[in-house]
């Protein structure tokens, strides 16, 4: 996603491609490779169906109808998958482990991620004229659990910034709850001229959980405060002008030293957010999605 914000369409597609080609069988992926080998044979239902996600924004941004036909089968099989873990109370088993047993636990961060899979999914679907009330009914019980169920996600991540802001980015809690749910913790997780703890009891500061609450905050239509969240990350880049993964505070030491590829990207995500740089801009925009 970052690549085509970037305008590297060639890059993507070859990205897309290489998804396509190592699909597993039942719809999902091994959550880690390198090099193409297999590093990691977990199946992550989040990561699985985040396919959707991309394929919807490369579509948005290039109007390549050609490209969303030749995934369209991949994407298909990837919501299939997570949608088969998913529990009668709407919440979603967050993975497969390698001996092949599902771990029944239910990440709101992951399935916060498979609501907006879904929802770009149920728009590609649209666009196809391929009627899918199997996903929309999957989409229903997992906003209901999202909105209205929290003790079904059973795996504690309170103390991370994402179980905080990710229902609100993906648009499964938006108007006046929005609000309530990002002034609430607003001071638990955000350091004020400097940006985002990844975890609320550390003094690290990461640039991605930054950048992902400009779209949060950006998808609720409060662009004055995402660009001065924005605004804060500015001059924490290296020499070649690319991001830094975090930092510790508040001695402003630089944490980790690794260059990050999905950083900057996210970075780029945001950008596009405040600046319209792209047709996809407001991809997570409760406003755009409310008009679907």
């Amino acid at each position: 996603m970052g690549l085509v914000v970037g305008g590297d369409f060639e890059s993507a597609r070859r990205a897309y491609d290489w998804l396509r080609a190592v699909q597993l069988a039942d719809g999902s992926w091994f959550s880690a490779y390198r090099q193409g080998i297999v590093e990691d044979r977990t199946r992550e239902t989040n990561m699985s169906a985040y396919i959707a996600v991309g394929v919807f924004h490369y579509w948005r941004v290039t109007g390549d109808h050609r490209f969303l036909s030749s995934m369209w089968d991949t994407v298909c099989r990837a919501i299939d998958f997570a949608l088969r873990h998913q529990h009668p109370g709407g919440e979603i088993a967050w993975a497969v482990s390698p001996q092949g047993e599902v771990d029944p636990m239910a990440l709101l961060t992951g399935c916060s991620s498979i609501y907006m899979s879904l929802k770009c999914a149920l728009a590609m679907a649209a666009e196809r004229n391929i009627p899918k009330p199997a996903w929309r009914e999957g989409l229903l019980r997992l906003e209901d659990a999202i909105r209205n169920r929290p003790t079904r996600f059973n795996m504690t991540k309170s103390r991370f910034s994402m179980d905080w802001f990710y229902p609100v980015l993906c648009g499964a809690v938006t108007g006046d709850a929005a609000t309530r749910r990002m002034e609430r913790q607003w001071k638990k997780f955000v350091v004020e001229g400097l940006g985002v703890r990844c975890v609320s009891d550390q003094p690290w500061v990461t640039i991605a959980e930054s950048s992902e609450l400009v779209l949060a905050l950006s998808a609720m239509g409060d662009m004055e405060k995402a660009q001065i969240v924005f605004n804060w990350l500015s001059e924490h880049v290296f020499e070649d002008g690319t991001f830094w993964c975090g930092f510790t505070f508040p001695d402003m030491t630089r944490w980790p030293e690794e260059k990050i590829t999905w950083t900057n990207a996210v970075v780029l995500m945001a950008a596009d957010a405040l600046f319209d740089l792209t047709p996809a801009a407001q991809l997570f925009s409760h406003a755009g999605w409310a008009k679907r």
